[in-house]
């Protein structure tokens, strides 16, 4: 064989090797989508959104009120400490630690109940079967080989806003 037949036939086998290496290889896309903001964007001027929002803003005003009572308790006892009433500022102490207590109890009972809410409306089973369907038709319309949830994915330390398709799949959303 001469020098270049051996040349050549070095090249396509070299050639025919990496061909079998390329083919071997598959290149995996990745997507990721922010479902929260998905869930919040299809359902901000649903029912039960509103519903769990009064809720919420009628809570934090109870809050607010029931503050403002123990920052108002708080400057009558600093009143009374500075006058010397000994009566009065025991008094005081007392209504300022069961008001608080009160308050604490009443801000974790309201804030188990609305996130009780809260994940009763994200578990809802059939916008999130439509929102699998829809996320599969985007990304493989985008070409990915796997979408990943940026809420429920610790791992996840850094990604190009490029391989973010959360706008697409509340646009296909909207347009069902």
């Amino acid at each position: 064989m001469n020098f270049l037949a051996k040349k050549s036939l070095a090249f396509a086998i070299s050639l025919c090797a990496a061909g079998l290496l390329f083919a071997q290889q598959h290149i995996t896309n990745f997507g990721v989508v922010d479902t929260t903001k998905v869930y919040e964007q299809f359902f901000r001027n649903s029912s039960a959104v509103k519903s769990y929002e009064e809720k919420r803003a009628a809570f934090q005003e109870e809050i607010s009120r029931r503050a403002d009572e123990i920052r108002d308790l708080q400057t009558k006892l600093q009143e009374a400490q500075d006058l010397g009433m000994d009566s009065d500022v025991k008094k005081f102490q007392d209504s300022i630690r069961i008001k608080s207590s009160n308050l604490k109890n009443y801000t974790q009972q309201k804030n188990a109940e609305l996130n009780n809410i809260k994940n009763n409306l994200s578990n809802n089973n059939e916008f999130y079967k439509n929102l699998n369907r829809t996320i599969k038709k985007v990304a493989e319309n985008e070409g990915l080989s796997m979408v990943i949830n940026l809420q429920q994915s610790n791992a996840i330390l850094w990604y190009s806003p490029a391989v973010d398709i959360t706008d697409k799949v509340i646009e296909s959303l909207e347009q069902q």
